[in-house]
């Protein structure tokens, strides 16, 4: 049955069947697979008469008019006026104005599902669902839940829109009803009360009542999380059984006398990570561990103490950041804490002249340093260690699989540190890194003062100026951030070149600097520098500086068109400042502000905490833009369940996988042999490089 073609279903000839392939539907299989997307539930329609704003709803009415807007210089709309006995409501389409042009006619019946909003004193829904009704036939509008499938517009103008596709799909329960065979044991079916996989099919394209559509989602959400957790515990296990690293079996002097030195006490959390690293590090199973930390939170630190055990077993460390800056800002930080423990920390870049380098080449391959610290150069065929037991790879998802492949080549089955200062919502963490062990530094430091953040219009920026002046006065420092380089002919933004001119006339006596990504990786040092040693008051740049800025006395950071950067960014580049002792400001100028931004900027207002940040940023902006490309592929592989939505699900399923693995590896007991076939046939091989991280 799965593999057959779709052309076995009566009415689906080669057309249809050439149009179903488009969207990727060319056997039962794919044909049962293709979910509907939302569904109206007809059965609890209201008068339009009793519609409250902001809720979700049913309706049910006849159209009194269908009338086209705007045209060749207006941008077109289309509004739609439905009635009921009780009033009328207005529909409003501002994409795909000619195809629901041409769906809607005067005195037909429809039932419309959406967010109800108020356009003066009447009600209006924009984009509803919709489903035409033939009332003289005999069709109820109180009939059950009808199941809405996606549909392009051509296929729309072909017959095959949510209705027909509703059909072909009832045709196809007809005709070949679903037989696929159970992908779960009896016993996990029976624990988690899960409905048979044939059933669930039949009651999420067709629901006999909410209950049991409750049931049916439930049950595809349950497998395709299982199935996902299921991948990252037996890799797992993989790497627990084959990778066996050295095992650390002391802390000793350069430890104790790193707690020692401290000038201050360390949070909690960071006590808590040093205590899982060190558990990982001693256990002779290679350590796989991502460290996550808000910016500021102390995870160089706690990196720190890492390199520090890996020198008191003799073994070298590597740190490898994405950046020449980020680089070099963590090369000065564990050399101020490495000299006076004598330890040799070394740099490593791409335009480093020919002498230093040898000497660092030299010094690393004799075992003279203990940490080298550097760009992706730590990676070329010339780096070679003498005894390489740690790697750590800051800001890890700005690197390829293959170039963290490269660091890990250094040496055999080297104990790996992945560090990110950009927060992943904690919904996220298991869903990503389910294989990884994730530890969070979710404390700052004492003392830290919270950034006061404000908005503010363009029209306003007098009065920054003013208070950036006053902060420069009493000593301290600022940056400006810009979105572009050089201003852009297509979009009205500031550039920071050009803004750096006018900002000279306009804060004379002020010393600033520019820096951006055009510069040469010495140019940017060189104005780094002398901003760090308090050569100037004023950075002003591109989000260059997003991370690896550490300067405690700059107390004043002003974003311009904050409305164009993401959550993250925002919150990255707020971490500039507050590093001292002394209280910092983040003012975010904006221009016009879409609902979106709006509501972006009002977070980065109301919330300093990067994790509560980066869970709306999820909601904002969904989870594959939230983690990029590199980390989002099992993510988005995702058919049916959301992460974050659907967290207390993927919790259920991540533990029954990670039970079923530590009692049976290799998925060779015969009451898992339906889910080895499913997990081999869909899965295995399917993300390779898969032990990196």
């Amino acid at each position: 049955m799965k593999d057959m073609p779709i052309t076995g279903i009566r009415g689906v000839g080669p057309r249809k069947a050439g149009l179903l392939k488009e969207i990727g539907i060319e056997t039962m299989a794919d044909l049962y697979d293709f979910f509907p997307r939302n569904y109206l539930d007809r059965r609890t329609v209201k008068n339009i008469g009793t519609l409250v704003e902001g809720e979700q709803a049913t309706v049910v009415g006849k159209v009194r008019s269908v009338v086209r807007q705007g045209g060749r210089y207006a941008k077109a709309r289309l509004k739609v006026e439905l009635f009921d006995k009780t009033g009328a409501l207005e529909i409003v389409w501002f994409r795909g104005v000619s195809y629901f042009f041409n769906a809607f006619r005067q005195g037909d019946a429809f039932c419309v599902s959406g967010k109800v909003g108020y356009f003066g004193q009447r009600p209006q829904m924009q984009h509803p669902e919709f489903e035409r009704l033939d009332l003289e036939g005999g069709e109820s509008p109180h009939n059950g839940i009808l199941p809405v499938y996606s549909s392009s517009e051509s296929l729309k103008s072909s017959g095959l829109g949510p209705r027909g596709m509703r059909g072909v799909i009832k045709q196809a329960f007809s005709d070949i009803p679903p037989q696929f065979n159970e992908n779960l044991s009896e016993g996990i079916i029976s624990q988690h009360d899960l409905l048979p996989i044939n059933k669930a099919y039949r009651m999420i394209h067709f629901p006999s009542s909410p209950e049991m559509l409750d049931r049916a989602l439930y049950r595809f959400k349950w497998s395709e999380l299982f199935f996902a957790q299921l991948f990252f515990a037996l890799r797992r296990a993989a790497i627990r059984a084959d990778r066996s690293a050295v095992r650390f079996q002391r802390s000793g002097n350069f430890t104790a006398a790193l707690y020692g030195m401290l000038p201050y006490s360390m949070t909690e959390a960071q006590k808590n990570a040093v205590r899982e690293i060190y558990r990982d590090l001693k256990s002779g199973i290679r350590m796989n561990r991502l460290l996550q930390g808000d910016v500021g939170s102390g995870k160089t630190l706690v990196a720190m103490f890492a390199m520090t055990l890996a020198a008191d077993n003799g073994l070298q460390s590597a740190f490898m950041a994405p950046t020449e800056i980020l680089a070099f800002q963590h090369y000065m930080v564990m050399q101020k804490f490495a000299e006076p423990l004598g330890l040799q920390v070394g740099f490593l870049a791409g335009r480093q002249q020919k002498k230093e380098r040898r000497e660092v080449l030299e010094d690393l391959q004799t075992g003279h340093l203990n940490i080298l610290v550097g760009t992706h150069a730590v990676i070329e065929e010339a780096v070679r260690f003498d005894n390489l037991g740690l790697a750590v790879i800051d800001e890890q998802h700005r690197f390829g699989v293959m170039q963290r492949k490269a660091l890990l080549d250094k040496a055999e089955n080297p104990h790996i540190l992945l560090m990110t200062a950009t927060p992943i919502p904690r919904t996220l963490s298991m869903g990503v890194f389910g294989d990884l062990d994730v530890t969070i530094i979710d404390q700052l430091p004492r003392g830290r003062k919270n950034v006061i953040t404000r908005c503010c219009r363009e029209s306003d920026k007098s009065e920054v100026f003013d208070f950036l002046r006053s902060e420069i006065a009493r000593g301290r420092q600022a940056y400006i951030v810009y979105p572009l380089v050089e201003e852009s002919e297509k979009m009205d933004l500031k550039a920071a070149k050009e803004s750096f001119c006018q900002l000279r006339e306009t804060l004379q006596g002020v010393r600033m600097g520019l820096i951006h990504g055009q510069m040469s990786s010495r140019e940017k040092e060189q104005v780094m520098e002398s901003f760090r040693f308090g050569k100037l008051d004023l950075l002003v740049g591109t989000t260059v500086i997003e991370v690896g800025v550490d300067v405690p006395n700059a107390t004043l950071m002003v974003i311009e068109h904050a409305e164009r950067f993401g959550l993250a960014q925002l919150h990255q580049l707020r971490g500039r400042v507050g590093r001292g002792e002394h209280q910092s400001y983040c003012f975010l100028v904006h221009t016009k502000l879409g609902t979106d931004a709006s509501e972006r900027l009002s977070a980065m207002e109301n919330i300093g905490d990067g994790f509560k940040l980066s869970e709306i940023d999820a909601a904002l902006r969904g989870v594959g833009n939230v983690l990029g490309k590199e980390q989002s592929g099992m993510v988005s592989g995702l058919k049916i369940a959301d992460i974050v939505k659907d967290y207390d699900i993927m919790r259920s399923a991540r533990n029954a996988a990670f039970e079923i693995v530590d009692r049976d590896p290799q998925l060779q007991d015969h009451r898992n042999e339906m889910i080895r076939e499913y997990y081999i046939k869909h899965y295995h091989g399917k993300h390779t490089l898969a032990d990196i991280g």
